[in-house]
C-alpha cells in the first residue's frame, strides 16, 4: 500500500473513532468505580490492576495506596487528566483532553481512584 494510501486510511480511520471518545451526559447513578472498570469511559482495569476488578492488565501500575503516593489529589487529577503533559510517550489516554469524560464523571473516577 502506497504511503498515500495509508495516511488517507489513517484519517479515516480517525474520523470514525474521534466521535467514540466525545463525553456523553453522565448517566444517573454512575460512581466512579462504574466509569473506571467498564467500557466505554474510564476502563481503567485494561491498564491497571486494581481491588474487585476482573481480569486487569498489566500495562500501568497496579492502583492502590493512591492517598499515599498523591496526597494532593489535585496532581492525582491531572495525571488522569492527561498523562502525556507528564511524559508525552504516555500510552495513557488523556481522558479530559480528548473530552472522553465529562466533568462530573472525571471528579467521581478522581475520587474513586484517590480513595484505592
Amino acid at each position: 500500500m502506497h504511503i498515500k494510501h495509508l495516511s488517507g486510511a489513517l484519517v479515516l480511520a480517525a474520523c470514525l473513532v474521534t466521535p467514540a471518545l466525545a463525553a456523553e451526559p453522565a448517566k444517573p447513578g454512575l460512581t466512579g468505580k462504574d466509569i473506571a472498570f467498564q467500557l466505554p469511559k474510564g476502563n481503567c482495569l485494561a491498564c491497571h490492576a486494581i481491588a474487585g476488578g476482573e481480569q486487569p492488565g498489566t500495562l500501568g501500575p497496579e492502583l492502590k495506596d493512591m492517598k499515599a503516593r498523591f496526597p494532593d489529589k489535585k496532581e492525582l487529577a491531572a495525571h488522569i487528566a492527561d498523562q502525556t503533559a507528564f511524559n508525552p510517550y504516555s500510552a495513557m489516554p488523556p481522558f479530559m483532553k480528548h473530552g472522553a469524560l465529562t466533568q462530573e464523571e472525571f471528579d467521581k473516577l478522581v475520587d474513586f481512584i484517590h480513595g484505592l
